[in-house]
């Protein structure tokens, strides 16, 4: 069957007009016909083809099977692939296989015994022994599937190889050794194994007994031997015929014996040469010949030319010589899209699927190994509304229900820090026994109450030490919250109860864990079994931990903190399909899936270097010299395979090729079969592949508004009424530096959150401190103490003793409080010089005439000293940065000078009225030298004068209602950022305007 044909319609056809095949099947019907096809898939799509062909009416079909029951070549094409057995067709009184769980489970604790008695070889978790486990059961599928005896691998000789090649061999002693004696002990067979006895049972059985009607053996390559030797028996059968997948012809004789491992037709090649056979003992299959089939034929001698092999490619000049005219004419129908990114790439994709549905019942599919490319374009297809299938299905471990299982796993490991314990709750199949609206409500509580900040103690009871230290003013939710927090202790016990890293009974633990699960996903009406295991993804998850369930007394003893990591390697390679749902005329395939399927229009997408074809994987077992010594294929044998699936679909009629220039960021290699391409057409006085970027130009211009409006910076101007009459001596600097911040805070009455799991934040660390040294200003206001520090630090431990429950917040700042005890020991009796009384944590107010309405303004000074003048010295603790003598005299930070105003006008509770002389900061950073005294200013009171100035001009000017709160109106004087710049959209006018960064 030549390449680009409708390999299903060409033969439905064939065989609906004429069973016999022109007489090679002497009086055959239709119904007496057998038909063995590589795939499932493929049997699905020549049984739809011979529906077409008959209109829709009742026929008798051929008998139309996979090979051998089972689908062939997965396993060589891809690496996470594991032979199951579904059902014999042949060969009953084989011992059943082994199912792959087990046998991963069973190799796991091998692995696990194997390093027990080889502690050099380095300590193995669970999940590692697993993940290793699985490798293993690929490398033995691909011996048995390769017909190679175990035994064989004794004969590899230790001393021949590197250290750690006789250390691989050594390992793989428990193949050889052991593996068969358990398989024996069990009565089981491996898979592959046992597939490959059944094609060789059928093979022996016809060719002993020819079967009474035809045979025909369709679109295998013939790569696994065993599949092989029954392809070369049905070629001799007398109503035998072996139908071969876009075999080249054409291609020069010289050229044919130059073809290796990695070129397309190196199958074809090896087949024949298993069949006894030429290619000129090939004849074309009938209908295979029209007009249409000439026009692909064209098609696919450019491809095979071009990717002849390259000790041939002299041949070019003549081949150039003959067929340049017809060169044009082959490359109709077919485009190269190159877009700049993956994300332009699927939506290019997206573009030319959804436009072949505005074609009456024209189908189309994208072809791509590229798994990532796929769900981006099932993405991009949504946007109108378009759901359809990834072919190859999504892997169980990224379904929501297994993500979900990770998630509580994850949280347990972690005892229940906020960012896994957030990402748990807020999962959708989490309700914990409640409703779900209900305990969303609960989990955001708890998130604001507890979460978000410094982190609480561990675990679930250390969620209910910091409800303790709970803030007053939100005590309401204290009963929510700690009924959420039973509700999960209650959810999560059978868990819980097991000490996270003593190893347990598999079994017990995952009963365990499975308990917690349901439990955690259970509603008020709705069990949590019914939730969990609900759809196709919980189906499947079920039926996974029901196998794993099953073969837990195998499984070796797990601690509850490796579970997950054994749990992710078990479910590597298992993926969902969904059974519904799937468009009727767009698909995504696997170029395996994509074997003798048929679509109008073809895209072949992802054809990057490492990509397509994919990166020529290190064997983690044998090296090349091993493998070529022990009879198994070289790497570059998937590359032949690849090249092959590449050429049959590049040859059909309409066909766009696809690749993105850049990937993650990094510019990316064109695949080489393009390169290839693209040199011969150069050769040919063509200039590269036909071009077909208008898909990439819609792609870019789909989502640009059609008119560009430049972004405004907002300009909120409520009502008089609206705007605050009461005012903290911060909220000045606020207003003075960035009015909107001002307007959020206190006209919206919008506080920004602290982070979650914050590391003790700005806010903790400084109420600590300032707890502190309020505590040691009030018990010695007037006198010091002979033992200063020692006197700090016993405050610093009463205060840290009664603090919230925050490890991390005292942790980090205890030791520094020592260090500020340290230092304030040296500068307290300095700073207390003169001094008659010492005030700390006053409250102040000051009302501000002259206004519309009146204005109070409000403070709490950190520590007012009056001395035996009677002046005052105002200071301020700063656990953080620091506002220059500039800044304050300036007048851009006012809070000290608005503090000196109020204690000249006596607006401090039982402080003395009197001139402020000294404006001091005390820098706490806790570092090093522990702290420093920054004095601002000895003119304390005429800061003060202007600052009270500067604030009623300040307030007047925003009584008038038209004056807008502007954002960042004094870009030089703002930080870097602020809490309310996402709410000011300040880069988005920022940039219109210029000010990129600002």
């Amino acid at each position: 069957m030549p390449s680009g044909l409708a390999f299903a319609d060409v033969m439905a056809r064939a065989l609906s007009e004429d069973a016999s095949l022109g007489g090679r099947f002497d009086g055959a019907a239709l119904a007496d016909i057998t038909i063995l096809l590589p795939t499932r898939r493929a049997v699905r799509t020549l049984s739809e083809a011979f529906l077409r062909q008959s209109g829709g009416r009742a026929m008798i079909l051929p008998s139309i099977r996979p090979m051998g029951d089972v689908d062939e070549e997965e396993m060589l094409l891809d690496p996470g692939f594991s032979f199951r057995e579904e059902g014999a067709a042949f060969g009953a009184e084989l011992p059943p296989a082994m199912e792959s769980l087990s046998r991963q489970i069973v190799l796991t604790k091998l692995i696990n015994a194997w390093g027990e008695v080889n502690p050099d070889a380095g300590a193995m978790s669970a999940g590692q022994a697993a993940a290793l486990a699985g490798d293993l059961g690929r490398f033995l599928d691909a011996v048995e599937t390769e017909g190679v005896e175990l035994s064989a691998l004794q004969d590899l000789v230790p001393g021949d190889y590197a250290q750690n090649w006789q250390i691989t061999l050594e390992f793989l002693q428990i193949i050889t050794r052991y593996w068969p004696d358990i398989l024996a002990d069990k009565g089981l067979i491996d898979p592959a194994r046992r597939r490959t006895l059944l094609l060789e049972a059928q093979a022996a059985a016809w060719a002993a007994k020819p079967p009474q009607g035809p045979v025909i053996a369709a679109g295998s390559t013939g790569s696994v031997p065993a599949s092989a030797k029954l392809l070369s028996v049905i070629a001799g059968l007398p109503q035998g015929a072996v139908v071969l997948p876009g075999l080249d012809l054409d291609l020069a004789p010289e050229a044919w014996e130059a073809v290796g491992e990695s070129h397309p037709q190196f199958g074809m090649k090896q087949l024949l040469e298993r069949l006894g056979a030429g290619r000129d003992d090939v004849a074309l299959w009938p209908g295979a010949q029209t007009a249409a089939a000439e026009k692909n034929a064209a098609r696919a001698r450019l491809l095979n030319e071009a990717l002849r092999p390259a000790e041939a490619t002299d041949g070019w000049r003549a081949v150039l010589a003959a067929e340049g005219k017809d060169i044009a004419g082959a490359l109709e129908g077919l485009h190269l899209i190159e877009a700049a990114n993956a994300r332009e790439e699927a939506l290019a994709i997206a573009l030319i699927l959804r436009s072949v549905l505005e074609e009456k019942e024209k189908t189309a599919a994208l072809v791509t190994p590229d798994r990532s490319l796929a769900r981006r374009v099932a993405a991009e297809l949504a946007r109108w509304g378009i759901e359809v299938d990834d072919s190859s299905g999504v892997p169980l471990a990224e379904t929501p229900v297994f993500i979900f299982l990770r998630l509580l796993l994850e949280a347990v490991e972690e005892d229940f820090a906020p960012v896994p314990l957030l990402s748990l709750l807020k999962h959708p199949l989490a309700a914990a026994g409640m409703a779900p609206g209900d305990f969303r409500a609960d989990v955001r509580r708890l998130e604001r109450a507890l979460l978000r900040g410094p982190r609480p103690a561990p675990g679930l009871e250390g969620l209910e030490l910091a409800l303790n230290a709970y803030e007053e003013e939100r005590k309401r939710d204290e009963p929510r919250l700690r009924a959420l927090i039973a509700q999960l202790k209650e959810a999560t016990a059978p868990l819980l109860q097991l000490p996270l890293f003593e190893k347990q009974e598999a079994g017990a633990l995952l009963s365990a864990f499975l308990g917690a699960a349901e439990a955690l996903a259970a509603r008020d009406e709705v069990e949590g079994a019914a939730r969990l295991w609900a759809g196709d993804d919980g189906e499947a998850a079920a039926a996974f931990f029901a196998a794993l369930m099953e073969a837990a007394n195998e499984a070796p003893a797990l601690a509850p903190a490796g579970l997950r990591a054994f749990m992710e390697s078990l479910a590597l390679g298992r993926v969902v399909r969904p059974r519904f749902g799937r468009h009727p005329r767009l698909m995504i395939l696997g170029p395996l899936e994509a074997r003798l399927q048929q679509a109008d229009c073809l895209i072949l997408g992802g054809l990057n270097e490492g990509v397509w074809p994919a990166e020529t994987k290190v064997d983690p077992w044998l090296s090349r010299p091993m493998r070529r010594n022990l009879g198994l294929y070289s790497p570059e044998r998937r590359i032949g395979l690849s090249a092959h699936d590449f050429v049959q679909a590049a040859a059909c009629p309409r066909v766009f090729l696809t690749r993105a220039l850049k990937v993650e960021g990094a510019p990316a290699v064109p695949s080489r079969w393009l390169l290839r391409l693209e040199s011969f057409l150069k050769g040919a006085g063509i200039d590269g592949l036909p071009l077909a970027q208008k898909w990439t130009h819609w792609a870019r211009e789909i989502d640009v508004p059609s008119a560009r409006q430049a972004a405004l910076p907002p300009r909120p101007a409520p009502p008089l009424h609206a705007r605050p009459d009461r005012l903290s001596v911060t909220d000045v600097e606020t207003l003075i530096r960035d009015p909107y911040a001002f307007y959020a805070r206190r006209v919206l009455g919008l506080k920004a959150l602290d982070a979650i799991d914050d590391f003790a934040p700005a806010r903790d660390r400084g109420i600590l401190i300032h707890r502190a040294l309020d505590t040691f200003v009030k018990r010695y206001p007037e006198t010091l103490p002979e033992n200063i520090e020692e006197v700090l630090l016993e405050i610093g431990e009463e205060v840290f003793a009664d603090a919230p429950d925050r490890p991390e917040v005292i942790a980090f700042w205890q030791p520094r409080y020592e260090q500020i005890a340290r230092f304030l020991a040296s500068a307290e009796p300095e700073l207390r010089q003169d001094v008659l009384k010492a005030y700390g944590e006053i409250e102040g107010m000051l009302e501000i005439g002259g206004l519309k309405r009146p204005v109070s303004l409000h403070a709490r000074a950190d520590r007012i000293d009056v001395k035996r003048s009677g002046a005052l010295h105002i200071m301020d603790y700063k656990t953080g940065g620091v506002p220059s003598a500039a800044q304050v005299e300036s007048g851009l930070s006012p809070q000290l000078s608005l503090e000196a105003a109020m204690a000249e006008a006596g607006g401090f509770e039982n402080v003395p009225k009197g001139p402020v002389e000294t404006l001091t900061y005390l820098h706490l950073a806790g570092g090093e030298q522990g702290g420093a005294v920054k004095k601002i200013t000895e003119e304390g009171s005429r800061l003060a004068a202007e600052a009270l100035g500067g604030l009623k001009g300040l307030l007047a000017s925003y009584e008038n209602e038209s004056l807008p709160y502007l954002s960042r109106p004094r870009v030089q004087f703002i930080g870097r950022y602020s809490d309310y710049d996402h709410l000011a959209r300040v880069k988005e006018w920022s940039a219109s305007d210029g000010e990129e960064g600002a």
